[in-house]
């Protein structure tokens, strides 16, 4: 006795199934796009270029899938290049060093001022850093100065800094925005007291892995972490922080790990963090158009 054959959209799911075609519901889920990414902490410095061009740079943030790549440099002209071929995607942000042996110099050299008043005559930007800063070094007058210039043109400062220099910027200017880079390497428990104490400071999470652990199972949010991001999701933000040239060739990878452990929270919360936080914070600053 003859079987007989099967339906025809039977037929076909069998021949899709052989082929490895995906069909369905399935497929919709296999063939939904990965969730965009804001990096808001990447440096695109003088040592990179050189090794890297710029549209090798933008290459890769576009196949990390970046949604915005929020770059500052040392020295600025890193920033310039990789606006000027993609300023849909690239975000500039105006750093004070014009080298990277200024870090811990730079807030008692004045002639930064200059620096930075003749680029922010000459480009626009979101905002003012990232720079380093700590203690009382806040108070600084070239620190005063970066703060003022933030001020008068209503620009975002990303501080790298412990919490005394946050506190210290925030008495400067208390309707300041302000980005602390790293969450200040300091304990969850720690940062949120600063974002309770402090209603226009968000956080990265750049060149941080303790918020997350990866396993043969995927990734498992820390629990301290976990109660900031559902206390403050809307105040958290992504970064890979390319802090060497050879960090370039991680942002890929780091967006990657990002959405996994991102998956483990609530949606809401996930979409917030890894982008839509991001796009917030840009609507509230100057469009950063070029003249």
């Amino acid at each position: 006795m003859r079987r007989a054959l099967p339906s025809l959209p039977r037929r076909r799911a069998l021949l899709a199934a052989a082929l490895g075609i995906t069909t369905g519901p399935r497929a919709a889920l296999a063939q939904t796009a990965p969730m965009p990414i804001f990096d808001a902490h990447l440096h695109y410095s003088h040592d990179a270029w050189e090794r890297l061009p710029p549209a090798q740079a933008v290459a890769l943030l576009r196949e990390a899938g970046l949604k915005k790549a929020m770059v500052s440099s040392s020295s600025d002209e890193g920033t310039q290049k990789l606006f000027a071929i993609a300023p849909e995607l690239v975000v500039p942000v105006l750093r004070p060093y014009r080298s990277r042996g200024e870090i811990g110099t730079w807030v008692h050299d004045r002639s930064v001022v200059g620096h930075m008043e003749e680029r922010l005559a000459k480009y626009r930007y979101v905002g003012l850093g990232e720079y380093h800063v700590f203690g009382a070094d806040a108070d600084l007058p070239v620190m005063r100065r970066v703060v003022q210039l933030a001020r008068e043109r209503g620009l975002l400062l990303h501080s790298h800094s412990d919490a005394e220099a946050i506190d210290r910027q925030f008495a400067q200017w208390p309707e300041a925005r302000i980005l602390w880079a790293h969450a200040g390497f300091d304990a969850p428990d720690k940062v949120a007291l600063m974002l309770r104490r402090h209603r226009r400071l968000w956080v990265d999470l750049a060149f941080r892995s303790d918020h997350a652990t990866r396993s043969a199972d995927g990734s498992t949010v820390d629990a301290g972490w976990r109660a900031l991001f559902t206390e403050f999701p809307e105040r958290v933000l992504l970064g890979t922080d390319t802090f060497t040239p050879e960090r370039w060739y991680y942002v890929g990878e780091h967006a990657r790990w990002s959405r996994q452990w991102l998956a483990t929270l609530p949606a809401e919360v996930a979409e917030r963090i890894g982008w839509k936080n991001g796009e917030a914070l840009l609507a509230a600053l100057p469009s950063p158009v070029a003249r």
